[in-house]
């Protein structure tokens, strides 16, 4: 027989043959497999004394119930084939229940407090670690008592009302007597969960969940307070429903993943908690001290309307780009200066003839990184005359290419962030008027097109920077040693690095195919428009994965060919960069098995570390700062900035002076 447990938060599976093994040993196995799959965080686990290799087992509970196991027991007798146990150590932390607690640590962040109209993408993604709890703002809270007494007086007067009297969809002229209200509300959830697919991770399941609560925080969807605070307890406490990935048109909202993140909710279905693992919804519930939810009239169809998945996973995308997006600005100028290449494409007076934000941003990134008065470099002064005129356009045209990018990740950010805070649902409950109003914000267009929009401006990042890797490994163009490795053919280097890069731009570009110029009629004709925006979502997130590898690749082979420069330094900035990459990757002085230095590199960026280690050379400008003239002058747009009365060399700059389009012979000013 097979038993899954799981040690740290780890799930592994352990054979226990035929069962007549003892939980004790049961214990000791999984752990031991734990540590040797992870033998850095993994130590932790075994004793201090040289003396055995046994780890300090505390308890072993199956996850079901909780219950605790004899470790003398035979696993046969307490335990069935493929079943879950939890096994905490010495040094695991036990909750109140004595199960090991891992995720939300003994200290949290502030909570969030939603109100359904400022919830941004960066308290989303906070959210989505675990660490975080919700409250709801007093006015919001009484905005959903409103909605709700507006729907309990339509039930009062027996008034027809769609979703709240009637069926849904195409039965939406069929009126449903007031002692099946509930159990068409039940029936609803039961039959809209009909998703498949691999499940959405649990952070992503968080993310889902605090939306679906953000957007009920508005009070126009007539759920009652109650029933949202049971949402908000479970989110609270990580009671997470499985939620398959796969089952959204994005039409009526995202119908089959939400009906599941409701299922869990009523105590059907799977559900997962810190303290039960993955286990049954109702059981999941009670071992949290909650109570599955009674549904209300209105309040079934309250929790699936609306394009949640969509947004959840399209504010992660945004969230993904936006920090990729700037490090791939870094990452390029440190292969332009590997490959010798000319900053004067960067000029501030030529990207004012052409001033996309984006592009001047980009531009004043590279100038900021590659070689200037104040950084110098020693590897551009090397070939400071030699006959190029101009570079590859993959080099050259970093501002062009990398700012639509930036530009683009702004405007999908807007979107993103607006329909966050938008009420999606149908009907509309609106106290004010005391009206109902069946319309169509449910649809996922606007997400949607914007999220295919994202993926196909961030996958021109991982295109640029594929073309970079080849030159940096075809000795022909970057005049440097084959692959990047001493002893050609005997070793390799980064040739087949450069294969896995081509790879995946090449599977971006099929996923930049759009989803949502596709429709396909649903609901017997009454949905005949839809917007396939779960898909939509999904390959943004799937294309920027691929982006942020290809990316790391080109780091790691930019800092390779560092080596083969040296004693030459480049410019601080980009030294810095280095060692932070050097800290986890060594040099390539022959083949080794590179997968995992891939990994470390790509974690290095999806951290953002390549970003903080240059961000105070290449922020964006604000007040209260001394900025340097690199280019030996400074231009900023008229009403930037205010400039303090100082006294400098032989100027003298007034508050208020405009200066747009003015050369100031300085090296350094001050704003206030």
């Amino acid at each position: 027989m097979k038993i899954s447990a799981r040690v740290r938060g780890e799930w592994l599976q352990v054979p226990c043959k035929d069962g007549k093994v003892t939980v004790g040993w049961l214990a000791e196995e999984a752990v031991r497999r734990y540590v040797r799959l992870h033998p850095v965080s993994g130590n932790v686990l075994l004793p201090s004394s040289a003396n055995n290799n046994k780890p300090r087992m505390v308890e072993v509970r199956k996850t079901g119930g909780c219950v605790l196991l004899d470790p003398e027991d035979n696993v046969v007798d307490v335990l069935d084939d493929n079943d879950f146990v939890n096994v905490r150590m010495e040094n695991d932390v036990p909750d109140s229940m004595g199960t090991t607690t891992i995720g939300p640590p003994t200290t949290s962040d502030s909570d969030v407090v939603l109100d359904g109209y400022h919830l941004t993408i960066k308290q989303l993604v906070l959210l989505s670690k675990g660490n975080t709890k919700i409250r709801l703002r007093k006015i919001a809270e009484d905005r959903v008592i409103a909605g709700r007494q507006l729907v309990e007086a339509i039930l009062k007067e027996n008034k027809v009302a769609y979703g709240i009297t009637t069926g849904f969809g195409k039965f939406a002229r069929t009126v449903i007597s007031p002692d099946k209200l509930e159990e068409l509300q039940e029936n609803l959830i039961r039959s809209h969960s009909a998703g498949v697919g691999q499940p959405l991770t649990l952070e992503r399941v968080r993310m889902l969940m605090a939306l679906r609560i953000n957007t009920l925080a508005k009070g126009y969807s007539g759920i009652s307070i109650k029933t949202l605070n049971q949402v908000i307890n479970a989110f609270n406490r990580s009671c997470l429903p499985w939620v398959p990935e796969q089952g959204t048109v994005g039409a009526s909202g995202d119908l089959a993943p939400l009906s599941h993140l409701a299922l869990g909710m009523i105590g059907e279905g799977k559900m997962w908690s810190h303290r039960t693992g993955w286990t049954d919804a109702k059981l999941c519930l009670e071992s949290n001290g909650l109570e599955p939810i009674k549904l209300g009239a209105k309040e079934g169809l309250a929790l699936i309307n609306g394009t949640q998945m969509i947004t959840a996973l399209g504010a992660e995308a945004v969230d993904r780009c936006e920090l990729i997006a700037k490090q791939a600005d870094v990452v390029a100028a440190l292969s332009l200066e590997v490959l010798k290449g000319s900053s004067r494409a960067f000029d501030s007076d030529v990207h004012q003839l052409r001033p996309h934000p984006g592009q001047i941003n980009v531009a004043r990134r590279l100038r900021s990184l590659l070689h200037s008065e104040a950084y110098p470099s020693a590897i551009a002064e090397s070939h400071r005359f030699c006959d190029r005129v101009q570079d590859a356009y993959t080099l050259r045209c970093c501002p062009q290419v990398h700012g639509i990018v930036h530009d683009t990740i702004d405007f999908v950010h807007n979107i993103i962030k607006t329909e966050m805070n938008s009420a999606t649902d149908n009907p509309l409950v609106l106290p004010e008027r005391g009206e109902i109003i069946s319309a169509g914000n449910f649809h996922g267009e606007y997400p949607a097109k914007a999220l295919d929009y994202l993926a196909i401006g961030v996958h021109e990042l991982s295109s640029m920077s594929e073309r970079r890797i080849e030159r940096l490994v075809n000795p022909v163009l970057s005049e440097l040693p084959a692959f990047l490795v001493r002893e050609g053919g005997l070793n390799s280097g980064f040739m087949i690095a450069h294969c896995t890069a081509a790879s995946l731009v090449s599977e971006n570009k099929v996923l930049c195919h759009p989803s949502s110029v596709d429709s396909l009629s649903t609901s017997a004709g009454t949905e005949d428009h839809v917007s396939m925006g779960g898909f939509s979502a999904r390959k943004a997130l799937q294309v920027v994965a691929n982006v942020e590898r290809v990316i790391a690749i080109e780091l790691l082979a930019a800092c390779q060919a560092i080596e083969f420069l040296r004693p030459l330094k480049t410019t601080v900035p980009l030294e810095e960069v280095y060692r932070t990459v050097r800290a986890v990757v060594r040099p390539w002085d022959k083949d080794r098995y590179m997968a995992p230095d891939i990994e470390a590199a790509t974690n290095l960026l999806k951290d953002g570390k390549i970003w903080n280690c240059v961000k105070g050379n290449v922020g964006h400008i604000s007040p209260f700062q001394t900025f340097v003239a690199l280019d030996g002058r400074l231009k900023l747009p008229v009403g930037h900035c205010q400039l303090s009365r100082e006294k400098q060399g032989n100027r003298l700059l007034e508050t208020g002076d405009a200066v747009s389009d003015i050369k100031w012979p300085l090296k350094t000013f001050h704003s206030r």
